[in-house]
């Protein structure tokens, strides 16, 4: 026997509570009536109120008790066959890789704000396909679409910025690796999610989102960074800061977060653009976009469950319930009993 909801058990860790209370209340009874006078001559004139039966509805509720904590657990045994099927949208996910995502105008740094959001969208998927993209000077498909979102989470935490030696923001060569990783030939059930700071992209990105379009693929952008912008770190192997990226004129290099581009790529594309925040709302939100979407049957297979059995202890507490609320806690007859000895006496 397995138990759906074996932490449910500890309650039972609060049956010998409620069976001292109920020991706790019989002694109160005691005291009060040994206050009236001799026990046995109190006990005598109130024939009528029973002590056993009070003792057998205190058992009856702590069986019913145990049984309810049992129901809670959702005892199960036995198995069956059935078809389960996952219900959902194909997501793939770009990432900016390139070297001006060190930037630290978001906190701890861009990249890191991005392969956080990222993980946390991962996690909330449910039954949507994952696919991961990595971009810089080049794009390439770093995981293809799966449902196994552990297998995703693991090329999620590999995402940085020396992940592709080409360096530059490539977003239209990111676009188009998605594209390519979609099923070809359907035309719903398509969402790219591209993540960058959106500055100095090379290629014709609006050529490529209209490309996407064409193939029912809808974008979701989240810009990275601030429009203000931050000069880029660069750091030796042991991650400390050793100066900061110059252009030819030996003048540090400010990147901005690039928004008009991101703004029109999702409009194109019937998407939305949003700024990434420390907190990851944006992706919540383009979440909820997703699940409004048409959802398709992404697999089927047959799988052995166990029989829920909850049922029985539900039952058996409800019967001792009931038990409990038919027995009566004085005697029948006990008036009559009481007035026997009075009558003999006179």
């Amino acid at each position: 026997m397995l138990f759906a909801a074996p932490a449910c058990l500890w309650l039972l860790s609060g049956l010998p509570v409620l069976a001292g209370l109920f020991v706790l209340s019989f002694r109160r009874r005691r005291r009060a009536l040994e206050a009236l006078g001799d026990l046995r001559l109190v006990r005598r004139l109130s024939t009528s109120a029973s002590q056993e039966r009070r003792v057998i509805k205190a058992v009856l509720v702590g069986g019913a008790a145990f049984f309810l904590v049992l129901a809670l657990a959702r005892p199960q045994w036995g198995a069956k066959l059935e078809t389960v099927t996952r219900r959902g949208v194909d997501v793939i996910i770009a990432v900016d890789t390139s070297t001006s995502m060190q930037a630290e105008d978001v906190k701890p740094s861009r990249m890191a704000q991005a392969r956080a959001a990222v993980a946390s969208f991962v996690d909330q998927l449910r039954g949507d396909r994952i696919g991961l993209v990595a971009f810089a000077g080049r794009a390439y498909v770093a995981c293809p679409l799966t449902l196994d979102y552990a297998a995703a989470g693991m090329f999620v935490e590999v995402l940085d910025t020396d992940l592709i030696p080409v360096q530059g923001t490539a977003i239209a060569r990111a676009i188009a690796a998605a594209t390519s990783a979609f099923r070809p030939g359907e035309r719903r059930h398509k969402v790219l999610l591209l993540l960058t700071d959106g500055e100095d992209h090379e290629g014709d990105v609006m050529g490529a989102a209209r490309s996407a379009a064409a193939e029912g693929i809808v974008i979701f952008t989240i810009g990275v960074g601030s429009p203000s912008g931050e000069p880029i770190p660069l750091r030796n192997a042991r991650g400390d800061i050793i100066g900061y990226k110059e252009d030819k004129d030996r003048r540090k290099v400010t990147s901005r977060l690039g928004e008009s581009d991101l703004e029109a790529v999702a409009l194109l594309t019937g998407g939305k653009y949003f700024r990434s925040t420390p907190d990851g709302l944006e992706l919540q939100r383009v979440y909820e976009e997703i699940s409004r979407m048409d959802q398709r049957t992404l697999s089927g297979r047959m799988q052995s469950v166990h029989e829920e059995r909850y049922q029985i202890p539900l039952l058996a507490a409800l019967l001792l319930l009931g038990l409990e609320a038919a027995l009566a806690d004085r005697r029948r007859g006990g008036a009559a009993a009481s007035r026997a000895p009075e009558e003999e006496a006179a």
